[in-house]
């Protein structure tokens, strides 16, 4: 039985990943100044329009201005002819400070939930960082167009950019069904040369040969992707969930991450959920495990706390609910001490992706030996 999988990946330069980045770099901001700051920050891009919006209580006093045209023109939106120029755009803010109504219920001694709402973590072991390898291989498509616009390696390239894949499964045996990679180019670049020159120069750098044997790839379909950014379609903030989780592989509560302080569990609990997923199944006690967590507003702990393991599992999923327990404290506050959240560059961690990069908190595997052996140990008692 043929069974398809598709997940794709877009580039720093793309309009909803900009705006990603300019709100993580404004949250980045207060908290070197600030680790006390409640920051939800939104941030919308149009033509050469800058929107920042939000709530923000912070006793730090930051240029926005600053830290938004420097977002901008790092990414390569740096002059007129794109139509979207971090040097001249307008920036408009519409900031208040967080509603008191809220903050009542999250600050004190204890921090709080931030917000209602539900949070998914999700781990497999199909590839060795422990992320569906769909996702890994959209990933590493837009990696590499960033990399050789940025090193000018494919000349002519601009900053918006997404790939997409297609990977099929068929009697044990993975391929690659399709490839779609869309990146934006100066006017006067041939089509052609680009697909030949994203082909040779992107694709087969990154994707293994045995992958893309019976593969259709397609560049540019539409013949023509000169207008891009936010002069071409409109950024939002947390509009690219699915890239910035598990690529449509796991379920997504519905909550994105950037321009949120680690208060936010919609942030905060997906990174932590993600944590005990990877190390219950870098235990071996399941080849797949999603973690479902669920919070109140104003509440340390959550109301929910639950696992699926899709039939993979290896032992009961009732003695892996007991590791859950044991191993892991969803509470607010240990979930920000232990994953450091305080002191994290949060703009990096949306540059370099949130999950599968093991230079991350919550990507470590230290608790997959204790969690063995305590299951290991259980086993033997039982028998």
């Amino acid at each position: 039985m043929k069974k398809l999988f598709t997940s794709e990946s877009v580039t720093f330069g793309h309009p909803d990943k900009l705006s990603d980045m300019i709100a993580d770099s404004i949250l980045d901001a207060y908290l070197s100044k600030d680790k006390n700051a409640r920051v939800a920050c939104e941030i919308a891009l149009g033509k050469n329009k800058v929107y920042v919006l939000g709530e923000i209580t912070s006793r730090a006093k930051i240029d926005i201005d600053e830290i938004v045209r420097n977002t901008i023109v790092k990414v390569g939106y740096d002059k007129d002819e794109l139509l979207f120029n971090g040097h001249t755009c307008q920036i408009i803010k519409d900031l208040s400070c967080q509603s008191s109504d809220i903050a009542r219920g999250v600050n004190g001694k204890e921090l709080k939930a931030g917000d209602q709402g539900i949070m998914y973590g999700y781990a497999t072991e199909e590839t060795s960082n422990y992320m569906p390898l769909v996702h890994n291989l959209a990933h590493a498509l837009t990696d590499r167009l960033e990399y050789v616009r940025q090193n000018n390696i494919i000349k002519g390239l601009r900053p918006d950019g997404k790939a997409q894949v297609t990977l099929a499964y068929e009697d044990e045996q993975i391929h690659i069904q399709t490839i779609v990679i869309s990146c934006q180019h100066d006017e006067n670049k041939e089509l052609n040369l680009l697909k030949k020159e994203i082909t040779e120069k992107v694709i087969k750098k990154v994707i293994a040969p045995s992958l893309i044997k019976k593969t259709n790839i397609l560049i540019n379909p539409t013949g023509r992707f000169v207008i891009g950014g936010p002069a071409g379609d409109s950024g939002l903030t947390g509009r690219k969930i699915m890239v910035d989780t598990y690529g449509g592989i796991a379920h997504h509560g519905g909550g994105a991450f950037s321009g949120k302080d680690y208060t936010k569990v919609d942030r905060s609990a997906a990174y932590y959920a993600r944590y005990a997923a990877k190390n219950i199944v870098a235990a071996g006690l399941a080849k797949q495990c999603e973690i479902r967590v669920a919070y109140a507003i104003g509440v340390s702990k959550p109301v929910m706390v639950d696992i699926d393991c899709f039939n993979t599992n290896t032992v009961d999923e009732t003695l892996i609910k007991r590791v859950l327990n044991k191993f892991f404290n969803f509470e607010v506050q240990n979930i920000i001490d232990t994953l450091n959240l305080k002191n994290l560059e949060y703009a990096l961690v949306t540059k370099n992706h949130h999950f599968g990069w093991d230079k991350l908190p919550w990507e470590r595997t230290d608790l997959a030996c204790p969690i063995k052996n305590y299951v290991n140990e259980i086993i033997l008692n039982t028998r």
